[in-house]
């Protein structure tokens, strides 16, 4: 049975994109911050593809699933760490870099 570790390596805020005066809002009129679903070194396991794993932000499983699933399926990346991929989300005022391992069981 094939597993991927997804871990949380970095999230990022407005202040590391556009600079420390940055005046991004969001939809209640507060101040963007980093990303408030995870936390930094969290580690999700992911047994199954079809479900996304509890606490996980579902916009962010829409943007890593491509290269989760070419893990998943026992495919690898053109680079010397084979079953492993760095990947990110595509929310531009808070990104969060996820590494994808798979794991031999």
């Amino acid at each position: 049975m094939t597993k991927v570790k997804i871990t949380i390596v970095k999230r990022f805020g407005p202040e590391d994109i556009f600079g420390p005066n940055h005046n991004l809002k969001g939809l209640s009129g507060n101040p963007n911050n980093k990303c408030n679903l995870f936390d930094d070194g969290t580690e999700f396991i992911v047994d199954n593809i079809e479900r996304i794993p509890n606490g996980f932000c579902g916009w962010a499983w829409r943007d890593i699933y491509k290269d989760l699933s070419v893990l998943f399926f026992d495919g690898n990346f053109y680079r010397p760490e084979k079953g492993m991929a760095y990947v990110s989300c595509t929310d531009g005022r808070k990104p969060v870099v996820f590494k994808l391992e798979r794991m031999e069981v």
